[in-house]
């Protein structure tokens, strides 16, 4: 049922700050927990904007790469007070969690190996495995709506895991598919954004906002341009300044979390799976089960999942600190990542906020985003398994014939206490239907009481 009620006032700057700030502290439960916090108090709450404009916007951050929850928040704040309000917007929603996982990464790398510590770290490794178990469920029983998505799904999480595809090969493959089966009128690949909300629906008429676009959010090109290069240069200039001046490890982690940055659809699930094949494989800043800290972390604090990120560079680069303090190092590569991973979500959003709906109603774009989303859960379904094997057995070795690649477990180090802890925290996800937030502390709670046993 529709809210029919007369328009608020347009919310001036400063309550627009106080409210981005109170969302930012508040927004925990990874992108669809913090795309209903939004909701809750955007659309239901102040009414600044309506319905069917907040679902536009979430489908539109949904074709970017990268977080779609911040890049709603700027887009929200860019709406409400142009370039100054998407970047006080998008800014605090990723603030609270830097600070919180720079001083948890800190802890990690001073007292990790504290058996408490040690013993903490262990539970949540229990508990995250079942979060992203979790994921793959939530996230299949959405996107796989036909057989012809379930079969894209299947095939993207052979392609990672028998034969290791990299991860923006598949992403562009699974789009192209969705892009030219919807192109050619197929309704497999119809539809890839969200769905409309369950509670009362506000109609746009009756918000700050309106139904056209605001005045002073109209812009011409040239000055969308000029904005587009200024964020770019702000962007890459260090990037390059880095890998001109053979920074070593900050020159890597730039580039890498660059790259990252351009591919990443799909959420943080999916970022975390092209983030362990290349940070803990190819690039050794971290060992696999470092990988489910750290995700620990950043499941326990407010802001994107992708901030899982920060604590990646920040062990990369105090493992390998160029004649640096290891702390200062690591610090630095921390900062580093988070600003090459976030710019560059300014930069999207600024550059193609004008023509967000006509992006909207491309049927093709629409498409490719129904096809990635299919692929990411194959992708998701391999990042849980390799942490399960990596959790669960000490020793994995590898085995190659052709083109294959695969990781077999020696069942003689099997962890007996790693699994029953898994067992308990699926229990707790998908039995007694727990939220993240109860799970991640029993499971803590049970992590030590395994190493006081140990």
């Amino acid at each position: 049922m529709a809210v029919d009620t007369a328009p608020p006032p347009f919310p001036s700057f400063r309550e627009a700050l106080r409210v981005w700030t109170k969302i930012a502290l508040l927004s925990f439960g990874g992108p669809a927990g913090q795309i209903a916090l939004m909701h809750r108090v955007l659309v239901e709450e102040k009414r600044w904007i309506g319905e069917e404009r907040f679902l536009h916007a979430v489908n539109f951050c949904m074709l970017l790469p990268g977080p779609e929850a911040q890049q709603l928040a700027t887009y929200i704040g860019w709406l409400l007070h142009r370039v100054k309000g998407g970047l006080v917007a998008g800014a605090l929603f990723v603030l609270p969690g830097l600070v919180a996982i720079m001083a948890l990464s800190w802890i990690y790398v001073l007292y990790g190996d504290v058996p408490a510590l040690a013993a903490l770290f262990f539970g949540l490794k229990a508990a995250v495995l079942a979060i992203v178990f979790h994921a793959v469920v939530r996230i299949g029983s959405r996107a796989l709506a036909n057989p012809a998505r379930v079969a894209l799904a299947l095939a993207a999480f052979v392609a990672i895991f028998a034969f290791a595809a990299p991860f923006p090969l598949i992403v562009l493959g699974a789009g192209l598919i969705g892009f030219f089966a919807a192109k050619a009128g197929s309704k497999a690949f119809a539809g890839g954004g969200h769905g409309s909300s369950k509670g009362p629906i506000v109609a746009d008429e009756a918000t700050a906002l309106g139904v056209e676009m605001p005045a002073h959010a109209r812009t011409t090109t040239g000055k969308l341009l000029r904005i587009a290069l200024f964020l770019a240069l702000l962007w890459l200039a260090p990037v390059a300044l880095l890998v001109a001046t053979g920074a070593g490890t900050f020159a890597d982690i730039a580039t890498f979390f660059s790259r990252m940055a351009v591919v990443t659809f799909g959420g943080a699930y999916a970022v975390l799976a092209y983030v362990a094949q290349a940070a803990v494989e190819n690039y050794h800043w971290l060992a696999p089960g470092e990988m489910l800290d750290g995700l620990g972390l950043a499941e326990t604090t407010p802001g994107p999942l992708i901030m899982v990120t920060q604590f990646v560079g920040f062990l990369g680069a105090y493992r390998d600190p160029m004649g640096l303090p290891p702390l200062l190092a690591g610090t630095l590569g921390g900062l580093l990542t988070t600003w090459v991973t976030f710019m560059p979500c300014f930069l999207w959003i600024f550059a193609a906020a004008p023509w967000v709906e006509r992006l909207r109603a491309n049927k093709a774009l629409s498409g490719a985003l129904a096809g990635i989303t299919a692929a990411v859960v194959g992708v998701i379904l391999n990042l849980a398994i390799w942490f399960a094997l990596h959790f669960w057995f000490a020793r994995l070795d590898p085995w190659r014939a052709g083109p294959l690649s695969l990781d077999l477990p020696q069942w003689a180090s099997l962890d007996p206490l790693a699994l029953a802890l898994s067992a308990g925290a699926l229990l707790l996800m998908f039995g007694l239907r727990w939220g993240v937030g109860r799970t991640l502390i029993v499971c803590a709670l049970a992590g030590l009481a395994v190493g006081l046993l140990r």
